[in-house]
């Protein structure tokens, strides 16, 4: 029944991906959302599946490739890392991600971005959107200012939920953009096979108060479609040049 309402949903919502190049010569950064243990490693908390998912772990490997080659040419990567004080409730969501835990912490195959690579940047957030999650107590913005001095143009989006963190960050990023807070932004571009989210049937949520239905394939679908709605591009595929 499920996969039936998702081919009616695409027939209905159609949505039109494209081949991405990045070149050298234009400035071009990585944003990683919320690829943590805690939403992505089996078994790992509340939020994490509960056995091995391929659309996630399609997703952390597409991730790790980009990272790579982003080092390797010393492009600019922020990496949002969802981090909540125990007492910090996200309704309606179960306690996750504490800070401190193992929960809160990148996944095995992103894990030495943080060794000694001064191309990324860290940023620990405690809400669904790291564009909020950036704001400082002195009004500040720590992903603004990473776009502004890095002078990015072209910002490539990856990780987890498709359409919750990662849609939310988008859509404020376009916002912002749209608002003259990023000056040299350009194009923000969700790389659809970078991104996933979870799968939560309804014989399940059903059983669980304040919960709803999530088919994964479904809200993947959904999330790219609102993303693309919002003026981002979606890529189904990214390869690397040298110029534009």
């Amino acid at each position: 029944m499920v996969s039936q309402t998702v081919e009616l949903l695409k027939k209905e919502l159609p949505l039109e991906q494209e081949s991405v190049e990045l070149c050298d010569d234009v400035v071009t950064g990585l944003v990683l959302v919320d690829i943590i243990n805690g939403f992505c490693t089996v078994g790992a908390g509340n939020l994490a599946p509960v056995e091995p998912n391929q659309q996630i772990s399609g997703m952390i490997e597409e991730s790790a490739k980009l990272a790579r080659v982003f080092c390797e040419k010393k492009w600019p990567i922020m990496a949002f890392l969802d981090s909540h004080r125990p007492e910090q409730h996200e309704h309606p969501y179960p306690s996750h991600c504490v800070a401190g835990s193992h929960e809160s912490n990148l996944v095995p195959d992103l894990q030495w971005i943080e060794e000694n690579e001064e191309n990324v940047t860290i940023r620990r957030k405690d809400c669904y959107d790291g564009f909020i999650g950036s704001i400082e107590r002195d009004g500040s913005n720590v992903f603004v200012d990473w776009v502004n001095t890095n002078k990015i143009k072209v910002l490539l989006v990856v990780g987890v939920c498709t359409d919750i963190c990662v849609l939310d960050f988008v859509c404020s990023t376009l916002s912002a953009k749209n608002h003259g807070f990023l000056t040299p932004l350009e194009d923000v571009i969700v790389y659809s096979l970078g991104c996933a989210t979870f799968d939560f049937p309804d014989h399940i949520a059903r059983n669980i108060k304040d919960s709803i239905t999530h088919p994964q394939e479904l809200m993947h679908h959904v999330g790219l479609y609102m993303a693309k709605g919002r003026g981002a591009k979606i890529a189904r595929e990214v390869s690397f040049g040298i110029h534009a």
